[in-house]
């Protein structure tokens, strides 16, 4: 039986300043779980209707369907939900290929990109603090687990890219074509918000400014998607390391 206490917490997590307060994010679904319980993630309690995922029992609540649709954030509940601790974010090493993002605010979008750090073997995203946050409930589904193995850490992203040695790109319209640049393996990746793009002070950092040409004879496409930029971008850069 869900307490209404439990249910209270729970809820409460949708919103930022709760989750950072009890310390706590919510992952839903079996693949999402079993990512994030095989990782160096805590799990603080799990609610499910069968599978214990292998944990102790004292950690694991059984409930039935309607319990699940109180605790959910989805439409459709998938089987499970968990409590699982914030941890301490991990200092960024200044090496290999490090993505940053410039105010990315959708849900969706940051989850994508995670999963993409994850497919390309991008250990560290760095976030501007007005980023949306990698343990909305919406970023940690939208990541299939990833989160478990990309570091994802926010700071004053101009006081970060002042500070790191490693030469700094961005995405921009007005860049020079991806596929015609040369890229170094340890760099700085900067993708922009999704409406407005790299942000003026940031853009003053940018080292060289690059861009994915646009191939349709109709230029009505303003510009493409921040995660689907992202990935295009991300495949170039590895694309050109391997072939060193």
């Amino acid at each position: 039986m869900v307490s209404k206490s439990q249910i209270k917490l729970i809820t409460s997590l949708a919103q930022k300043k709760y989750r950072y307060t009890h310390g706590l994010f919510v992952a839903e679904g079996f693949k999402t779980i079993s990512e994030l319980v095989n990782s160096n993630f805590k799990l603080n309690r799990l609610f499910s209707l069968e599978a214990d995922f292998g944990i102790k029992p004292d950690e694991f609540q059984k409930i039935d369907e309607r319990e699940l649709k109180k605790i959910s954030f989805l439409k459709t509940p998938q089987a499970a939900l968990a409590l699982f601790e914030i941890p301490r974010e991990n200092i960024v090493q200044d090496e290999s290929l490090i993505l940053a993002l410039d105010g990315v605010r959708d849900p969706g979008n940051l989850g994508t990109i995670i999963r993409l750090c994850d497919w390309f073997g991008i250990k560290n995203l760095v976030c501007s603090q007005d980023s949306v946050d990698c343990f909305n409930p919406k970023v940690v589904q939208a990541t299939m687990g990833s989160l478990a193995r990309v570091n994802v850490s926010y700071c004053d992203l101009k006081t970060y890219l002042e500070n790191s040695r490693l030469p700094v790109y961005g995405a921009f319209m007005e860049g020079e074509n991806i596929y015609k640049s040369k890229t170094e393996e340890n760099s700085i990746l900067v993708m922009g918000n999704e409406a407005n793009g790299v942000s003026a002070e940031i853009e003053a950092l940018i080292q060289k400014k690059i861009s994915i040409p646009r191939f349709g004879d109709l230029k009505e496409t303003e510009s493409l998607n921040v995660a689907t930029a992202t990935a295009i971008l991300l495949s170039e850069f590895k694309r050109k390391d391997f072939s060193h």
